[in-house]
């Protein structure tokens, strides 16, 4: 058995508390669960809350875990998302070692199980159409109605069934249903179709199955058939536990233990997988794991860390009441440890050129800069000076307001890590914006201390003309311009509150050399401005692109302080 002691010091959570209730009592002697995910689209941050649940919780007790794709509508499946999932997964820590299934694995024996059902009574052919099964059903207040075919012989059943198999009948003229109780208060219970005929070629099993299970039926008998103890599943699915427990008990099969939590629900997102398919195949976003998606692919690809969606799968616990996460504790956890592990590198994204008057003509000078104040470990490196300097064109104001103090005419200010600058002039095109601003420099300041112990109050990043490399920055905001995108005006769906100023290119921003150099996905801080991710499509040797991962502001921080 289990050590179930060994949890002691983790924040308790029902699921947590139930496992080890089973083991104490005998109910199960080990723990086994399964990640069960259909193969018919990526993975987003809600699915990485299950996969870390399914996973961690597996591990707490020393367990195991299983990759079971629920494979069951060839109509929307790929290869293509098995592959992404499975990368997904181990990208997050996890792993299924030689636990890989697939429902298609089982379709022989769950053909199997639904000809026993048949047998016993308990199943049914119908030849009802979609549409006249729903109307069948009944309501919340109204009991359904039974199928005119509720009747026929167990024979009769038998022998459609297996013609079914065979491909004897379109699409969408029989289904395969449970025979259960039209009349039950849940109407999961109502007589569920169990397989539909389905003639589309499937991704594992090519053309031999034109009948497909049902996820319902699918799902308790694949769990049973590999010694599940845990079906662990997001709320929506606790109505549907009574009929995964009667497939079960009917069955007389391995009884898998079904707990429903809490799904993820996040600000500004939106988590439905259709809904997000939908955004790719309109080509409002460039993919899958376009950096402003919730997928673990954009997330990935915008920046984030396995640690950082870990820690925050784990902080926002596991409930069995549905609420809605703030966004921005997503970003406050990725900060935390960009802050701690991210070198600090000069970028300025908006140039404004700076010519330094006095500065000896031809003379280059390097600078000792620090790679991370949080990591002495990692070191220095030399950033190069010049006569020519570019800086932000925000850290400078020709009429500075109130209380800003960066540069303006006749202000000194700081150079980090190199000298005092001052301005003296200011250079204007014919439109009367600035173009170029000249200022002298004290040579005593050199590292960026006065002798005489003069004060500035203000210090700025900067890159030299002569050795700046351009790239291009993305800035990305939230894809969404509301909090909850699915309250949209009546007549319009989700879509109607997209961000129109969820992405802004800058195509002639510039960097210092060594952040030119740097292999594609590495994170990095751009002093003063924000977490940037080296861009691990679109970058290139001449011409590298930074996703912008996060700003240095914590709003989340400030709130939950107060």
């Amino acid at each position: 058995m289990a050590d179930i002691n060994n949890t002691t010091e983790l924040p308790s959570n029902f699921i947590r508390d139930a496992i080890k209730e089973d083991l104490a009592s005998g109910r199960f002697t080990s723990v086994h669960t399964r990640f069960p995910p259909e193969p018919n689209g990526y993975l987003h941050i809600g699915h990485a809350k299950a996969i870390c649940i399914d996973f961690g919780l597996a591990e707490e007790f020393g367990g195991k875990t299983n990759l079971r794709f629920d494979d069951t509508n060839p109509v929307r499946e790929d290869t293509e998302y098995v592959d992404a999932i499975m990368h997904d997964i181990k990208w997050l820590g996890f792993d299924w070692e030689d636990r890989l299934y697939y429902a298609s694995d089982y379709f022989g024996k769950l053909y199997e199980y639904a000809v026993q059902l048949i047998k016993k009574g308990k199943a049914y052919v119908c030849d009802l159409t979609g549409d006249d099964v729903r109307k069948y059903r009944g309501s919340l207040t109204e009991p359904g109605k039974e199928s005119p075919n509720r009747g026929r012989t167990v024979e009769e059943n038998l022998d459609l069934f297996e013609r079914m198999k065979n491909g004897e009948f379109a699409e969408g003229t029989r289904t395969l249903r449970a025979k259960i109780d039209m009349a039950s208060p849940n109407i999961n219970m109502r007589d569920p179709v169990m397989y539909r005929i389905i003639k589309t070629a499937h991704h594992r099993t090519g053309d031999k199955w034109c009948i497909y299970p049902m996820y319902d039926f699918a799902h308790g008998q694949s769990d049973s058939l590999e010694g599940i103890t845990y079906s662990l599943c997001s709320l929506e699915y606790e109505d549907h536990r009574p009929l995964y427990d009667w497939y079960i008990n009917e069955l007389g099969i391995f009884h898998t233990r079904q707990i429903e939590f809490s799904r993820l629900n996040l600000t500004y997102t939106v988590m439905s997988k259709r809904k997000l398919m939908k955004l790719v195949d309109t080509g409002t976003v460039s993919g899958w794991d376009d950096p402003r998606m919730p997928t673990l692919a954009g997330l990935r690809r915008r920046g984030y860390t396995p640690e950082a969606i870990r820690n925050f799968c784990e902080r926002i616990g596991v409930a069995k009441r549905d609420s809605i996460v703030d966004f921005a504790f997503l970003e406050h956890c990725i900060r935390e440890v960009l802050n701690r592990d991210a070198m600090r590198m000069f970028a300025v994204l908006r140039p404004l050129k700076v010519t330094i008057t006095n500065y000896p003509e031809g003379q280059t000078e390097e600078f000792d800069a620090v790679n991370n104040p949080e990591k002495p470990e990692d070191g220095t490196r030399k950033v190069p000076f010049s006569k020519v300097i570019y800086i932000e064109q925000d850290d400078f104001r020709e009429v500075p307001p109130p209380k800003y103090y960066r540069l303006s005419p006749g202000k000194e200010i700081r150079l980090r890590y190199a000298y005092f600058i001052k301005c003296e002039s200011v250079v204007k095109d014919s439109s009367g914006n600035v173009t170029e601003l000249l200022c002298t420099y004290d040579p005593l300041t050199r590292g960026g201390d006065s002798p005489d112990g003069r004060k500035v109050k203000s210090t700025i990043h900067w890159v030299s003309a002569s050795h700046a490399k351009r790239c291009e920055v993305r800035l990305y905001e939230t894809l969404f311009a509301t909090p909850n995108p699915d309250e949209a005006p009546e007549g319009l769906d989700f879509m109607s509150n997209l961000n129109s100023k969820s992405i802004e290119k800058l195509n002639d921003s510039l960097i210092e050399p060594a952040l030119a150099k740097l292999p594609k996905g590495t994170r990095v801080q751009f002093e003063r401005i924000g977490y940037f991710c080296v861009d691990s499509v679109d970058s290139k040797e001449d011409m590298p692109v930074f996703n912008r991962t996060v700003t240095l502001k914590d709003t989340w921080a400030k709130v939950s302080a107060k």
